[in-house]
């Protein structure tokens, strides 16, 4: 029985610093609202606040919200616009996370989001959001952005500097309208980490040099072509989206080259990319994962793989799988130490490689 009272004091003490929610009657909570406390720690001495108000059209005036509020849901109100005071009632400065989306701001405050300063994730997608004033976000320390269906026909991305502490920012302002994105603050941005400029109107690579992005895409945009060197510079790079650019039709050799940590390409869905030389992949010694779905792109040169030392799965046409194989005729050769067998790309189709 000795033996056990470790044990069982753990499984006690374990319990009692779970977080466990509780949902009722909670002191500030809108009448029109939802309020759900998350409490942590021994005797509940600790808690988190999620409240959702949704659809309760709060007009200009601060929603009524518990003291201790983490994450708010202002989606699907009327909201036309962000003034000063609207963020910044009681409980407001807790803040961890805000969805506004879904509503027709399309006029927002320079200073609208000045008192949140623990704000890390902010949704402003489905709005109708043309601009927004220089340092915006600064001082935030900002982990997610979503401005995805807005109106942007162009972007500067001085809206994320920060004069206070430097945390990673995701931005995603896909599906917007946005024609062209300025490089003048990309200082500013060093410690993003990722990075959606997805469904835009962009015709041209944004300049990134200088930002230690992880994942980037820059899906449904109308870029033409990759000039040689476009992503240099981008050394920390994992992921990289290019997919549904429907004016992509060349990429020249080295147009990939920097991107020593890439994992995985996707340039799926891009028509109008009919051929591609193995010296486009130069450079991507870490790149697994390369799909070609859907693309103008019907067949590889074997060659390739000399540029691809890490490449584990090609998909390419409907769903086509092609992969890394050892040489056949290898496998019973005596073979001498320090010897590398030839690698050759083998597919689930006939006649992909050449």
């Amino acid at each position: 029985m000795e033996s056990m009272m470790p044990f069982l004091l753990c499984v006690c003490l374990c319990l009692l610093l779970a977080p466990h929610g509780q949902a009722g009657n909670v002191k500030n909570c809108h009448p029109s609202c939802t309020c759900e406390v998350e409490s942590f720690g021994l005797f509940d001495s600790f808690s988190l606040t999620r409240v959702e108000c949704r659809g309760v059209d709060p007009g200009t005036s601060p929603v009524p919200i518990p003291l201790d509020t983490t994450h708010l849901d202002l989606s699907s109100n009327s909201l036309s616009m962000l003034t000063d005071v609207m963020l910044s009632g009681p409980g407001y400065t807790t803040l961890v996370s805000l969805d506004l989306s879904n509503n027709f701001i399309s006029v927002v405050s320079p200073k609208a989001l000045s008192r949140l300063r623990y704000l890390e994730t902010l949704d402003l997608s489905h709005n109708s959001l043309e601009e927004l004033a220089e340092g915006f976000f600064s001082g935030l320390p900002l982990a997610e952005v979503d401005l995805s269906h807005n109106r942007f026909h162009q972007f500067d991305l001085d809206v994320f500097i920060t004069k206070g502490r430097a945390e990673p920012i995701s931005v995603d302002l896909s599906h917007n309208q946005l024609t062209e994105i300025s490089s003048s603050s990309r200082s500013s941005l060093l410690h993003v980490q990722s990075l959606t400029l997805a469904a835009n109107q962009l015709r041209a690579l944004p300049i990134l040099t200088g930002i230690s992005l992880r994942d980037l895409c820059l899906d449904g945009n109308v870029i033409s072509h990759i000039d040689e060197g476009a992503f240099d510079d981008l050394k920390d790079l994992v992921h990289l989206s290019l997919s549904g650019l429907t004016e992509l039709s060349d990429i020249q050799p080295n147009g990939f080259r920097g991107l020593q940590s890439l994992q995985v390409l996707d340039l799926s869905n891009n028509r109008k990319l009919q051929t591609l030389s193995p010296a486009v992949f130069s450079g991507l010694v870490s790149l697994q994962e390369l799909n070609l779905s859907n693309s103008g792109v019907m067949s590889l040169p074997n060659n390739m793989l000399s540029f691809l030392p890490s490449i584990k799965s090609i998909i390419l046409g409907q769903h086509i799988h092609c992969w890394r194989t050892q040489k056949q005729g290898q496998f019973h050769r005596q073979l001498g130490p320090g010897h590398v067998p030839e690698m050759v790309l083998t597919c689930d189709v006939d006649g992909i490689v050449s």
